[in-house]
């Protein structure tokens, strides 16, 4: 590669604090620990309190990878969440100001679980076309917040969180930077992971919703199929790119939908599973947060280290996939 590069320069992340078990929820709904481990691999996630929101967990996360790049301020940042503050405005100028980032472009980005990738892809673009030399790139999601009381079935998939990290202008060929980007989507698909009511489709109807609209729903088995297609593609799309076989992938960062996903991707590229990145047991499926959540733990407790070379894949709603490789940094981890 030749040119200007995006290079990841820092790290952050963040799960609020309220803890919620198998066991708590299987006082709410007809269902146990086993039942949820069998089918998902969770264990336990993490919910926002009452009256907190996803800006509160973009900005502890935004604030640890900045302080993991050393401090100095970038000229852009970009959020990615399907759960925004508001409907409008975006999160992203909030979570700016309260980050002491006064008057930088920030604006938000929806993807779902893809929203990562899509914001990865964003500021490398900004950094690419000299826009600017530094971006703050978050994926923060309180999902707990548009889950149904009634619906078992995403209320124990989905927890809450946020992951960031740095990008500054650099080198193609250093460590950390983004190697290949590939994006795709098929609005066909658009029913299949939804919230349906609060839009312009349902508010121009003048009729109230029905309550069973307003929150998050999924259709299971499409979407575990299109999940496991689009990501094993996308992947094989990026592998390609960049020059690599599967043999040079030291470790496969998935989004964390479910752990049968996660294997389903690792079988279909042929690559061990226990390269494959896991987290989801501890935090759930934190939708487009997941990725950086992931990396973030994973550079924590020495699984990624430093000169690996990284695969990243997620696929979310819309429908959305996406894919793209690194060779993993050294970082400061705060």
């Amino acid at each position: 590669m030749t040119g200007r590069a995006a290079v990841i320069a820092g790290i952050g992340s963040w799960v609020p604090p309220r803890v919620v078990t198998n066991e708590d929820l299987s006082r709410q709904f007809d269902t146990d620990d086993e039942w949820i481990r069998t089918r998902t691999g969770i264990a336990t996630r993490h919910f926002v309190e009452p009256g907190a929101a996803t800006s509160d967990l973009a900005v502890e996360a935004g604030s640890r990878a900045l302080k993991s790049a050393g401090g100095q301020p970038p000229g852009a940042l970009v959020l990615a969440t399907t759960t925004p503050d508001r409907p409008c405005p975006g999160t992203a100028p909030e979570v700016a100001t309260r980050l002491g980032l006064d008057h930088i472009a920030a604006f938000d980005v929806s993807a779902v679980c893809t929203g990562f990738l899509y914001g990865l892809a964003t500021g490398a673009g900004l950094i690419a076309s000299g826009q600017t030399d530094r971006v703050l790139v978050i994926a923060a999601e309180a999902f707990s917040t548009i889950l149904s009381p009634t619906d078992r079935t995403t209320s124990v998939i989905f927890g809450d969180g946020a992951g960031a990290v740095v990008l500054r202008a650099g080198d193609p060929d250093e460590p950390g930077a983004l190697k290949a980007v590939d994006l795709g989507s098929d609005g066909s698909g658009v029913d299949l992971i939804t919230v349906r009511a609060g839009g312009s489709r349902q508010r121009s109807t003048g009729l109230p919703p029905a309550v069973e609209d307003t929150y998050f729903t999924m259709d299971g088995h499409p979407v575990f199929m299109q999940a496991v297609l689009r990501m094993a593609a996308s992947s094989r799309t990026v592998l390609q790119r960049v020059g690599w076989g599967v043999g040079d992938v030291d470790r496969l960062v998935g989004h964390q939908a479910n752990l049968r996903i996660l294997h389903a991707v690792a079988d279909q590229l042929k690559l061990p599973r226990e390269k494959a990145v896991v987290n989801l047991d501890r935090v759930a499926n934190t939708a487009g947060a997941s990725i950086p959540l992931a990396l973030a733990d994973a550079a924590a407790d020495g699984f990624l280290r430093p000169g690996q070379r990284v695969l990243m894949t997620a696929f979310g709603g819309g429908l959305t996939w996406g894919s793209a490789a690194v060779e993993w940094p050294a970082l400061d981890l705060v």
